[in-house]
């Protein structure tokens, strides 16, 4: 995973641009329910009455208030408002206060100074006690919520005595402890409680003054509901953005991915093909890139986002004014038990998944490419029965682990609920016993349940990692594989594009974690205007010969020389640049005909000399009767072409891109006689100052040949002429008259 990882430098600017939103998407969603807990504790509870700091008060109480204030506490109450009296302002003012206050008619008003909104935070911890205490003396303590006060209260006093006048009266001593004691029971509520509990006197005030509550109140819920929209809103966009970028990152990632894993299964040599299987890196270069691109879409749209979340969530929970963080421990551990349990039984079924899948693409595979011998031996059943064991194999994999998710997300949702309700249970006694109000309660469920979400969204990708490690494993395997043949260190010089010669000195070859050797102690010399030809029984080694020399493998011993430079000391593009490759069995490619003769030319052979390669091939007269000749479509394979037209049009490829050297891997197989002489007549035309390399399995191929080898087992066993061969070789004529009669031999 880590190697995958290295894959995301080139967008590291924008992951970087991805954290940023997420964090603008965290603390948006985080301050929602703080804004949903103020228009139920200050819209709904309050009145819309944010503090104990009333803007507009009876200056009889506000004296009363004072009363109850040191030195300093009552100077800065006196600096931030204002005493608005009827005869000591002009009409046009006092119509003007009138209106928002009918009681200025008859008593005089304090108003809070607008200057002094900066000093709201120190004049609501002031007012609040002092309201209270006025308050409670008033109310009398029969309808108080706070005993403390009930020494002072009127309730204790005589009759007709004002408890206000007699407070100015107490010593200063005992005025101090009576307030000491007060400020103790103020101690240990919130301050949120004591708040909420002023702005009684506080909503009193203002109905006495004649202010517009419910005004007051809509204003406020309305204000709070706009901000709350914006902060969607931007959350929203946030949410947009990084949606797009995640996208368009995991997406280039999976294009870069595939790009690297194809570039590289390109220049894997037959020794790297031979680990990997044709299905597994179909499936390597789809499935696995697809699980990782779904993966790295999580990383950036959780795994960045749930910690911001997370965090962000228990410091706002902490400061609602509750005691409940215990209930936020309860629920993560539930969630984090609940993945670990899920993590330990999935992470091995993972595992086995992306070989199942292996082994689906292999069987539908074989039996695709060998549709038509399945249809001649009367084997569907067979094959059915095949692709049904690996099939079922997979479903029963990939149903338990949708079974494993499928029971995840009930049990996260029980976890989650629970949760919920048990924040409701505790919330509802301590709302019962003062200590908190309803939106802090409400405030706190949310950010909980924010809190577990977040580790739901870890535990989301916790199991979605270790697919994606497998499969990042096996990417990796492919990307990292080292190549067993590929361009030397320090590159031999050039060889001209003129003629030029092969060498075989002393080669022997076995293949890689083979005993044995395929091919021993291989010596001979290819020469230009010449056709060496090779022959032998089957498995003599013919075929690995010849791809010895454009380095499908290298020599273990030995040297393969080209006009006497090794080709393993040759850039691999030179080498396979200077031949014309005919394999065994021939492939075509989808596209038209053109499109394939012009492939070992880069499309930049002319008509002419595709239409010659294509007359030298034997291949005009059913080219021509094709509807659009040379465009006619060719499907994958080159499945609508029969075998000998297939290996035609490989042959007149190989022409077309006329290259130095050709070499023929028993290409001739799949023609008729006739067209097998017409074929090699125009052929010798045409490549006289070739070097020209043929296997065949027929002696009338190759009898015309200038050099003839025979392999017997791996080993060089006659080298010659046909009449030379016939006379000293023994394996040579037994092929031979096994083919042909001796009258036709002329022996």
């Amino acid at each position: 995973m880590f190697r995958i990882i290295k894959e995301i430098k080139p967008f590291i600017i924008t992951i970087l641009i991805i954290i940023v939103l997420l964090f603008v998407q965290a603390m948006t969603e985080l301050a929602l329910p703080d804004y949903m807990s103020n228009i139920v504790n200050v819209g709904i509870q309050q009145n819309g009455i944010e503090n104990a700091v009333p803007e507009v008060i009876r200056a009889e109480k506000l004296d009363r208030i004072k009363e109850l204030l040191n030195e300093d506490e009552r100077i800065l109450v006196e600096n931030s408002y204002r005493l608005v009296r009827k005869e000591d302002i002009d009409e046009k003012e006092f119509k003007k206060y009138l209106k928002k206050y009918p009681i200025l008619e008859t008593e005089s008003l304090y108003v809070l100074d607008i200057s002094s909104e900066k000093n709201i935070e120190e004049l609501n911890s002031i007012l609040a006690k002092a309201i209270i205490v006025v308050w409670g003396i008033e109310q009398g303590a029969e309808q108080n919520a706070f005993p403390f006060i009930s020494n002072v209260h009127k309730g204790n006093l005589p009759e007709g005595i004002d408890p206000f006048k007699m407070l100015k009266t107490l010593p200063e001593e005992q005025l101090k402890e009576i307030m000491a004691r007060i400020d103790e029971q103020f101690n240990i509520m919130p301050e949120s409680i004591i708040i909420q509990s002023a702005i009684n006197f506080i909503r009193a005030e203002y109905e006495a003054i004649g202010v517009n509550i419910r005004q007051n109140q809509f204003r406020y819920v309305m204000y709070v509901g706009v901000i709350m929209l914006l902060i969607a809103i931007l959350s929203m966009g946030a949410s947009i953005a990084v949606g797009f970028l995640s996208a368009r990152v995991s997406s280039s990632l999976g294009k870069n991915l595939r790009e690297k894993v194809f570039k590289k299964i390109i220049s894997f040599s037959n020794v790297e093909f031979d680990d990997f299987s044709t299905a597994s890196l179909i499936t390597r270069s789809t499935n696995d890139i697809q699980h990782i691109q779904m993966f790295f879409i999580m990383l950036l749209r959780m795994v960045f986002y749930a910690p911001i979340l997370g965090i962000g969530g228990v410091i706002r929970a902490l400061n609602t004014d509750t005691s409940m963080a215990w209930i936020i421990a309860v629920g993560v551990i539930a969630v984090l038990s609940l993945v670990t349990l899920l993590f330990s039984i999935a992470t091995p079924k993972f595992k086995k998944m992306q070989k199942l899948i292996d082994r689906v693409n292999l069987v539908m595979r074989e039996a695709l490419n060998g549709l038509m011998v399945i249809r001649a031996f009367n084997t569907q059943k067979l094959e059915e029965s095949k692709f049904d064991k690996a099939n079922k194999d997979l479903t029963k994999t990939n149903l338990f682990v949708a079974r494993l998710m499928t029971f995840m997300w009930p049990t996260m949702m029980l976890i989650m609920n629970g949760i919920s309700l048990l924040i409701v249970w505790v919330g509802a006694h301590q709302i019962e016993d003062g200590t908190i109000q309803v939106g802090d309660m409400m405030a706190f469920m949310q950010y909980a349940i924010q809190i577990i979400m977040s580790f739901l969204m870890i535990s989301m990708v916790s199991i979605m990692l270790p697919r994606a490690s497998v499969s990042a494993q096996r990417i990796a395997e492919v990307i990292d594989r080292e190549i067993a043949i590929k361009d030397p260190e320090i590159i031999a010089p050039q060889i001209s594009d003129s003629k030029c010669t092969i060498e075989f000195k002393n080669v022997s070859f076995k293949y890689p974690g083979a005993k044995e050797y395929v091919l021993k102690d291989i010596s001979f010399i290819a020469k230009p205007g010449e056709t060496t030809a090779f022959i032998g029984g089957t498995g003599s080694g013919k075929s690995t010969l010849i791809n010895l020399i454009p380095r499908f493998y290298d020599v273990k011993e030995g040297q393969i020389l080209i006009n006497g430079v090794d080709i393993r000391d040759m850039k691999l593009h030179h080498l396979r640049e200077k031949i014309g490759y005919v394999p065994q069995k021939s492939v075509l490619f989808s596209g038209t005909i053109e499109s394939n003769l012009k492939y070992g030319k880069n499309a930049d052979a002319t008509d002419q000399e595709v239409q010659k390669a294509i007359e030298i091939a034997q291949a005009k007269e059913f080219v021509d009767e094709k509807d659009k000749g040379i465009q006619s479509e060719i499907s994958q394979g080159g499945t609508n072409v029969s075998g000998g037209q297939k290996q035609r049009l490989s042959i007149a490829r190989a022409l077309t891109k006329k290259p130095q050297i050709f070499i023929f891997d028993d290409s001739f197989s799949a023609l008729d006689f006739r067209t097998d002489a017409a074929l090699r007549k125009a052929l010798s035309n045409e490549i006289m100052d070739k070097i020209v390399l043929i296997v065949a399995q027929r002696i009338s191929t190759i009898m015309n040949s200038e050099n003839i080898i025979v392999l017997d087992e791996g080993r060089v066993v006659g080298m010659g002429t046909h009449q030379e061969l016939l006379k000293d070789c023994d394996v040579y004529k037994q092929i031979a008259l096994s083919q042909l009669s001796e009258e036709e031999l002329a022996i």
